[in-house]
């Protein structure tokens, strides 16, 4: 099972982005995690940070925009301020220096410019060492405005079968046990892979369809003690990854989906963004990216 011990939210002391706030609290009492609170000051800013303590201060004043005073004292909590030229590589690289469990960061939805630009959220889920936990303004709210706790009751898992779909399952189980939600699992069959199966399998009793082997691929992903503890719905789609996925999330009021970084189409290389990239910026709800924890050496080998 998933083991949440830190979690990293960027603040960039706007209302907007301190919303990320409420969710990682939350995720931290229930994992009972430390919270890192990242504030990434670029070249030139009007903001001064003359001592470490100064920036105490000022992150503790959000924190108490949730918390009252006694919840704040029992909070671990460590305030970072760094220097940054591109907040998103900052975010990523600051995560894999203190080698965080989960990022959880706002997202200020601007569709149109992320097209072609990319976007701060999405420029982390793609480098960050660990899972990204994304919200957005327009979004159904998973945490109480009142309790600040978490407050999930059904969960989407978008599965594929790869690595990280593994690990988003996984997450999604964790979360899903933690909260006593509901998950669903979902597997969408591409129009391509649908085209290219033979017409007998969708007309022969003998041999399986698509939609049976993903069906049976699903049962056995999910470990079977979850269903003791857990309220598990399967489900298999066709058509194009992303449009099933949001309308999926719609039509079923989900509060959270998890899916991996690495799913279908999750390339730099597409001008119109991939799979992961279209649920960022459309999910009706907050979104997990969930990739492999990578240490701080790994990294740095890697790049």
């Amino acid at each position: 099972m998933i083991k949440v011990e830190s979690i990293l939210c960027p603040i960039d002391l706007s209302m907007e982005s301190d919303e990320a706030l409420r969710y990682a609290i939350g995720l931290g009492r229930a994992y009972q995690a430390k919270l890192v609170l990242l504030y990434c000051r670029r070249p030139g800013s009007i903001v001064e940070w003359s001592t470490g303590s100064r920036a105490a201060r000022l992150f503790e004043q959000l924190l108490f925009r949730y918390l009252d005073a006694n919840e704040t004292s029992t909070l671990d909590w460590e305030p970072v301020v760094a220097e940054a030229e591109d907040v998103g590589a900052t975010i990523a690289e600051e995560a894999t220096k203190r080698n965080v469990d989960l990022i959880v960061m706002r997202s200020r939805r601007r569709p149109h410019a992320a097209v072609l630009l990319g976007s701060t959220a999405e420029t982390v889920s793609r480098r960050a060492s660990c899972p990204v936990l994304v919200t957005h303004p327009s979004e159904r709210e998973c945490v109480g405005l009142t309790t600040n706790e978490i407050d999930l009751k059904r969960l989407l898992v978008a599965y594929d079968a790869s690595k990280d779909a593994d690990l988003a399952l996984n997450f999604g189980l964790s979360l899903a046990q933690e909260c006593q939600a509901e998950l669903h699992i979902l597997h969408v069959i591409s129009d391509v892979e649908k085209a290219d199966e033979p017409e007998i399998a969708w007309s022969s009793a003998e041999q399986e369809s698509s939609y049976e082997i993903a069906a049976r691929r699903l049962q056995r992903a999910i470990p079977k003690e979850a269903f003791l503890w857990c309220k598990i719905v399967t489900a298999v789609r066709c058509g194009q990854p992303a449009n099933e996925i949001l309308a999926y999330a719609k039509e079923h009021e989900i509060d959270l989906i998890c899916m991996g970084a690495s799913g279908t189409g999750f390339s730099l290389d597409k001008l119109f963004g991939s799979t992961v990239d279209r649920v960022l910026r459309q999910a009706p709800c907050p979104v997990l990216i969930s990739r492999p924890m990578k240490t701080a050496a790994e990294s740095v080998k890697a790049a």
